[in-house]
């Protein structure tokens, strides 16, 4: 990756215009121009992704949904798992993560159509991808065992409406992973992380720029909705900007019984 595609990046960023009369007009307004470069430069500005997948303990035959999976590039971590740690066997080639189904679900179709050619490249035959909302779709199969919301929760405008569909469309004892930027409450309880003043106030100024909305609600939605299985606060470095240090976090939990 050259620094010209990260200057294309850090264009669409901080300086193209967000247009659109809809959620999923302005997401690819925002996407459009960035699908072919976007994996690597989020690589190195999207931490924890790997982490939060080695979290995940997804049933063999089971069935997955990465909402706002974009491009697919979170697969690749969750393919790389063999089935059993201790002999080292590996899931068949064909079926990531030995999983029955996996759905990449976003609203940009230049995103999606990354994905498909990730998809194909790899040969995965149980993947699918899917251009709706994830405040209301609902896969046909029924109930599913793994969802996942990897940097996507904060670019949903009605995120809670977002986490109670994952609630609804999860089995009882189902897993729900989030990773995503954040901001804490001004008086956070239970113990988790405080940001300052400053914190809280530029990361969602400088991040709303591109409709993205750290949150202080996202971690206290999560814990009162799910038994928390793991749960981490970090802060992660910025590209370019060597002093800056955005917090985001990992969530793992289980949807009760």
């Amino acid at each position: 990756m050259t620094f010209a595609s990260d200057l294309k990046i850090l264009y669409h960023l901080a300086l193209k215009p967000v247009r659109g009369k809809d959620h999923a007009a302005r997401m690819e307004s925002f996407y459009a121009g960035q699908a072919e470069a976007y994996d690597d430069f989020r690589k190195r500005l999207l931490k924890g992704r790997q982490e939060l997948w080695n979290m995940i303990q997804a049933p063999e035959g089971g069935t997955c949904i990465d909402m706002g999976g974009g491009t697919g590039g979170n697969l690749d971590y969750f393919g790389e798992r063999p089935r059993n740690a201790t002999e080292g066997v590996p899931y068949s080639a064909d079926r990531l993560g030995g999983l029955g189904k996996v759905y990449v679900l976003d609203l940009s179709h230049s995103l999606l159509e990354i994905a498909k050619k990730r998809i194909a490249a790899k040969g995965w035959t149980n993947v699918e991808t899917v251009e709706a909302d994830a405040t209301t779709f609902q896969p046909a199969g029924g109930p599913v065992d793994v969802v996942t919301f990897s940097y996507s929760l904060t670019m949903i405008p009605d995120w809670f409406a977002a986490i109670e569909n994952a609630l609804a469309m999860l089995r009882p004892g189902g897993v729900i992973g989030v990773v995503d930027f954040y901001v804490s409450r001004k008086y956070p309880e239970g113990g988790l992380a405080r940001h300052g003043w400053l914190a809280r106030t530029f990361w969602p100024t400088w991040f709303a720029m591109d409709n993205v909305f750290p949150s202080p609600d996202h971690v206290p939605f999560l814990h009162k909705h799910f038994d928390v299985l793991h749960f981490e606060e970090h802060k992660a470095k910025v590209p370019y900007v060597p002093l800056l240090r955005m917090p985001y976090y990992l969530f793992v939990g289980r949807k009760r019984a």
